[in-house]
């Protein structure tokens, strides 16, 4: 059964489809509305905003959702459904690739001995899952450093804000695209749980349609955004009961070692003879018997 799920799951990101949200803010008035919200600006020209959100490029089975750049401020927009804390690293990756594309096609030297300028780069994530979450809250890629030298030669910094019910409510009325985003996946969430997802997902776009929240754009887009929404909660789904096997495999394999520890223990042996013989840290031993 676990390897089914796991197998389907991989089959599902390989046919990758394009997100509801990437939809949305592909439309450039959109984005930069989105932009202005984000960052306090008032720029009124669409055309003045330079989409550069990557195309093609694969990491870890994701595209990146939006990235955008206006006065050489470029800003990395992606939306999640679940916690992810290796989002830095997804980003760093991200944003490695648009500024090798940007130097390239601004012919920059990075050999000159004079400094070259980049656009200043800004992360994103807008939080839409179940989980609890606080209203904002910083990611940073050096939590991910798995040796503690007592410096940081390399940060990477991610703003995630939770767009739920009551959460960034200014931010929301400031871009009503994102304001009726947040409100579209709450009620697909809200009708999940009182029919099966298929009807869920036309039921609230219906709905939608009906009280005006992303009217013409679900009007003219309702087939494909009735497919794009069946497979980003089919997605959300199949993480869900990942993560729960996830979980039940690393209880049975606690309760395993604990065994082995404490049955080496009342042997006779050492802390550190078992730390040695079971190839795990001291501390874990001596927590578990003593």
């Amino acid at each position: 059964m676990k390897r089914k799920t796991k197998q389907k799951m991989k089959a599902v990101v390989r046919n990758y489809r394009d997100t509801l949200f990437r939809m949305l803010f592909r439309d450039k008035e959109r984005l930069l509305s989105l932009f202005n919200a984000v960052n306090g600006t008032h720029y009124d020209d669409p055309e003045e905003l330079v989409i550069t959100t990557l195309e093609g490029a694969l990491y870890l089975g994701m595209k990146n959702d939006v990235s955008c750049m206006i006065d050489m401020m470029m800003q990395l927009y992606e939306h999640q459904s679940t916690v992810n804390p290796n989002m830095p690293l997804r980003n760093l990756f991200y944003v490695s690739d648009l500024l090798q594309k940007y130097v390239y096609e601004e012919g920059l030297d990075i050999y000159s001995r004079k400094q070259i300028k980049i656009p200043t780069p800004k992360f994103v994530v807008f939080y839409n899952g179940e989980e609890e979450q606080p209203e904002q809250k910083e990611i940073c890629l050096s939590k991910a450093f798995a040796a503690n030298t007592g410096e940081i030669n390399l940060e990477l910094v991610v703003l995630q804000l939770n767009i739920n019910k009551g959460k960034n409510e200014e931010l929301k009325e400031i871009c009503q695209t994102l304001q009726e985003y947040a409100e579209f996946t709450e009620r697909v969430r809200i009708h999940r749980k009182e029919m099966p997802l298929e009807d869920a997902i036309r039921t609230t776009i219906d709905e939608c349609i009906r009280d005006g929240i992303l009217k013409e754009f679900l009007l003219k887009n309702k087939a494909e955004v009735y497919h794009m929404c069946l497979y980003e909660f089919d997605v959300e789904l199949h993480e869900k009961v990942l993560r729960k096997e996830e979980r039940e495999e690393g209880l049975q394999e606690g309760k395993s070692l604990a065994k082995q520890v404490f049955k080496a223990f009342l042997s006779g042996k050492t802390p550190e003879d078992i730390a040695k013989e079971l190839d795990i840290p001291l501390e874990e031993v001596e927590e578990l018997v003593l």
